[in-house]
């Protein structure tokens, strides 16, 4: 898939509670946090939530993070974060890809000092997985899909 020379892209690491989120566009190629999403109940609250980020922002791909086990292997919530890929992808008629975030959480959880733990910590730390996801994306050779 060819995107513009500057186009932006929106990353999400889902979850069913949150949903943390970041940006970047095709240019700079670095990603970074925006926000977290908190939601109230279900899938179609997602999609509600992130409506004005589309809007707002005008992504050209929207990411997702695949969660697997460290061998690979699905689990439940692989399926979780396909079928709302699906959702993004019929949602808003733009290009899903999915990217493997193994580690991106524990990684993310490493970036915060002691001062972010708690409640605050996990919506940082969710918008912290979701910027790891999109730098993989892009620092993936030639912006190829690395989700197994």
């Amino acid at each position: 898939m060819t995107l513009p020379a500057d186009a932006t892209i929106l990353a999400f690491d889902f979850g069913t509670r949150r949903i943390g989120v970041a940006v970047g566009n095709t240019m700079l190629r670095i990603a970074r946090p925006l926000l977290t999403l908190e939601l109230k109940s279900n899938s179609a609250d997602a999609i509600d939530a992130i409506a004005p980020l589309v809007e707002e922002w005008s992504p050209a791909l929207l990411v997702v993070g695949l969660p697997v086990h460290a061998d690979g292997t699905a689990h439940d919530m692989t399926a979780k974060a396909r079928r709302f890929a699906q959702r993004l992808e019929i949602a808003f008629a733009r290009p899903v890809r999915l990217v493997d975030e193994r580690y991106t959480t524990a990684a993310a959880a490493s970036e915060l000092d002691a001062r972010e733990a708690g409640r605050a910590g996990r919506f940082v730390r969710d918008q912290l997985a979701a910027q790891l996801i999109l730098q993989a994306y892009f620092d993936s050779p030639d912006d190829s899909n690395p989700a197994p």
